[in-house]
């Protein structure tokens, strides 16, 4: 069945962002995964919470593609560029 993953970024660093965005592609295509949406317009309309500068959602085949992305030890210096380039939050749906 198809999941699909919330990802929610708060930037700092503008120039780790560009270095995760030249490595995010690969990584997300080793796990057959693609952006559904991508926005950097995201607005709360409601709760008590800051927009993210960017949102995404992810769509994977499967649950056990998209925990294999993230837990990936292959991936993890990806990921730490992205987690490096501020805060950022994943759901898996």
């Amino acid at each position: 069945m198809t999941a699909h993953a919330i990802v929610t970024l708060s930037i700092k660093d503008p120039e780790t962002l560009a270095s995760y965005r030249e490595k995010a592609g690969a990584a997300l295509a080793k796990y057959k995964a693609e952006p559904l949406a991508v926005s950097q317009e995201a607005q709360i309309i409601e709760g008590d919470t800051s927009a993210p500068d960017v949102t995404v959602i992810l769509t994977f085949p499967d649950r056990d593609h998209a925990l294999g992305w993230i837990n990936d030890p292959e991936l993890a210096s990806t990921h730490a560029l992205r987690q490096g380039a501020g805060t950022s939050n994943i759901i898996l749906m």
